[in-house]
Parts: structure tokens; C-alpha cells; sequence
């Protein structure tokens, strides 16, 4: 069944269907939370309040981009969450899944698989480097593949804004890779 049938069906109360749309969405939601609250517990927290809210809100869903929708309300839950902390958190996000496949699985050299989980940390430690109104438009760009309309539309933000959280972010990823020398100058 395709996407657009399984909210048909959600829309008309069908759980089985909306709990498709779950296993479909629940990865993405929960590493975008992660990401932008650092707090894998705030994580799964906002992950399952996503999608509680997506449930009771499912008929007022338009169509367009479903995923963008959900990363909305994600988004949306986020923000309440940074507002109830009144400060942004500075928590680790170790706790980010790098990659749960075993070492000897993969058809690289250990010396490539290290090199990969260490550039993967330098990331992570790099995004967590950015304010939070541009880290979550990179991570919406460069990690969910989101246009940047979509982008505007998940963060209420002129499309203007996003290509200039956008730019600003990625400069200071880049300049955080080029200091800690991971990324060439």
C-alpha cells in the first residue's frame, strides 16, 4: 500500500495503517529530535509525542508532504521542549546511533570502518557546535533530504531565512571540521 492510501486510511481511523506510517517516519523523527535536543530520553519522548499528536491531527492533514508534516510537529515539540528548559540544552549526543551493523559485517577494512565512525563523531560534535535554529535547517537539508520549501514549511520560516540559516550552518560546520582538522582548507 503507498503512502498516500495509508493516510487515507489513518484518516478514516484505521490504527493498522497509521501504525504503518510509523515504521515508516519513526527513525527520521527520533534522530531529528535527538539531534536538536541532545537528550536521547527528550528524544524518544518528543518521538512519541509526534506521533500522538500526528494521530489525533490526521484529518486535518491537506496532503503534500507528509514527512515534512511530521517533521513540523517534531519541530513544533522540540521548541516547547527548549522553552520548558529555558536554555538549550549542552548535552552530548553520543547517544546518536552511528551504525548498528557489526564491524566484520561490512565489506570495508577495519582502518575504513574506524576512520568512518570517527568522522561520524566529528560530526555529531559539529552540529552540536551550531545554534539550534540552524542546526535543525542542516539536518533538514543534508540529513532528510527536505527542499528548502519543505524546510519553510516545517520551520515557519521565509524561504529566505532558511537559505541563510543554511548557509550560516553549514559555514560553521565547515569551519568547525577545518579546526579540528577533519575537513582539507
Amino acid at each position: 500500500m503507498d503512502e498516500t492510501d495509508l493516510i487515507g486510511r489513518s484518516k478514516e481511523g484505521d490504527l493498522d495503517s497509521f501504525n504503518s506510517l510509523v515504521e515508516s517516519y519513526q527513525g527520521r523523527v527520533y534522530n531529528l529530535s535527538l539531534c536538536m535536543l541532545r537528550n536521547a530520553q527528550a528524544a524518544e519522548d518528543v518521538t512519541q509525542d509526534t506521533f500522538f499528536s500526528a494521530w489525533r491531527s490526521i484529518g486535518k492533514f491537506r496532503g503534500g508532504s507528509f514527512k515534512a508534516w511530521l517533521m513540523r510537529i517534531a519541530t513544533n515539540l522540540c521548541r516547547d521542549q527548549f522553552r520548558l528548559l529555558k536554555h538549550y540544552p549542552t548535552t552530548s549526543l553520543d547517544a546518536l546511533p552511528l551504525d548498528s551493523q557489526d564491524p566484520s559485517s561490512l565489506a570495508e577494512l577495519p582502518q575504513d570502518y574506524t576512520e568512518r565512525l570517527e568522522l561520524a563523531e566529528e560530526l555529531r560534535d559539529g552540529l552540536s557546535s551550531i545554534i539550534p535554529e540552524q542546526r535543525l535547517v542542516v539536518i533538514l537539508c543534508d540529513v532528510e533530504g527536505l527542499s528548502y520549501e519543505e524546510i519553510a514549511r516545517v520551520t515557519g520560516c521565509s524561504l529566505g531565512t532558511v537559505k541563510s540559516r543554511l548557509s550560516r550552518g553549514r559555514a560553521q560546520l565547515r569551519d568547525y571540521l577545518r579546526q579540528h582538522g577533519t575537513f582539507p582548507r
